[in-house]
């Protein structure tokens, strides 16, 4: 594996590299990339991005390119249509991917070093370092920028907090919101941003990202059913392909759509995704029971109305 520069963060994957430290443009979002780029260059850049979509389909690694993009032509009229391949050994991209640089502020959900573990929420303390941060002048005279990933991790005191920042918008500075379920965020936030809502990838993006990423070895077969059962989401599919999530999803499926109930099958599984350490596969578990109770009601919906 390449040097790891980003930080570990709560939804990190073993061995797979973070957003901030992806250096293969993104797939998939040529129009907002285009959007993005052109209202930047014209000077019509809004103060604040909600980037809403569902989780892993590129969100986040779109918003450290923009904000590489930003730092690599602080003259916004000079500035390109789009964005530049990404030079890993130069400054900026070292300084973006291990958080060092002077124009960032990356919010995320915070390691607690007491109990050794990501806290459930993005709290108040979190924002709060948006006012000293905001209050330092820009090293360039270019663009600041604050990422927020996800916002739907903030608790409430949190989003109050962001929500004063957004009404009173620092100078020269813009908000990048990263969001998986927008509608869970208070309406006066969204009303503040500019909304880009991305959409899934098709499979053929899918693969062509899983072909920069590193697979563990799987076969071909098995990255095939992945990119298939992922709905769109690089993520999924590298959970589905190399960490046990098509396993587990056939072990539920088996278990629910059997003609009875199979109290030994489901304790099994009970027992291999509920043990210490086994956070991931307990994540699995819960959205692969979801996923198949969401398609019955959508095909007992279907039958319904077909009768």
């Amino acid at each position: 594996m390449e040097e790891r520069l980003a930080r570990e963060n709560h939804d990190s994957l073993p061995g797979i590299p973070e957003p901030a430290e992806q250096a293969a443009p993104v797939c998939g979002h040529a129009g907002t990339i285009s959007f993005l780029a052109n209202a930047y260059r014209s000077n019509e850049l809004p103060h604040a991005i909600l980037l809403a979509g569902p989780k892993g389909i590129g969100k986040a690694t779109l918003a450290f390119q923009f904000v590489r993009h930003l730092f690599l032509n602080p003259d916004p009229a000079s500035a390109p249509d789009r964005f530049s391949a990404a030079e890993v050994s130069s400054a900026v991209f070292r300084q973006v991917a291990t958080g060092a640089h002077p124009g960032l502020l990356h919010l995320t959900r915070p390691f607690d070093d007491k109990t050794k573990k990501f806290k459930t929420a993005i709290t108040v303390d979190e924002i709060r370092s948006i006012g000293q941060f905001v209050g330092l002048t820009a090293h360039d005279g270019g663009y600041r920028a604050v990422i927020v990933d996800s916002a739907d991790d903030m608790n409430r005191n949190a989003a109050n907090a962001l929500l004063k920042n957004l009404e009173e918008p620092p100078a020269r500075t813009v908000f990048i919101l990263v969001s998986h379920v927008p509608g869970r965020l208070l309406p006066t936030i969204r009303s503040r941003c500019q909304t880009v809502r991305l959409q899934p990838l098709s499979q053929a993006d899918i693969a062509s990202v899983l072909e920069k990423m590193p697979d563990g070895g799987i076969s071909e077969e098995t990255r095939h059913s992945a990119i298939s059962s992922s709905e769109g989401s690089v993520r999924d599919a590298i959970i589905l392909s190399q960490f046990g999530g098509l396993e587990i999803k056939q072990a539920v499926s088996g278990v629910i759509c059997a003609p009875s109930f199979d109290a030994g099958e489901a304790h099994k599984i009970a027992g291999a995704v509920g043990a210490r350490g086994q956070d991931l596969q307990f994540d699995l578990f819960n959205s692969a029971v979801m996923s198949l109770l969401a398609e019955r009601a959508r095909n007992d919906a279907a039958a319904g109305k077909s009768r």
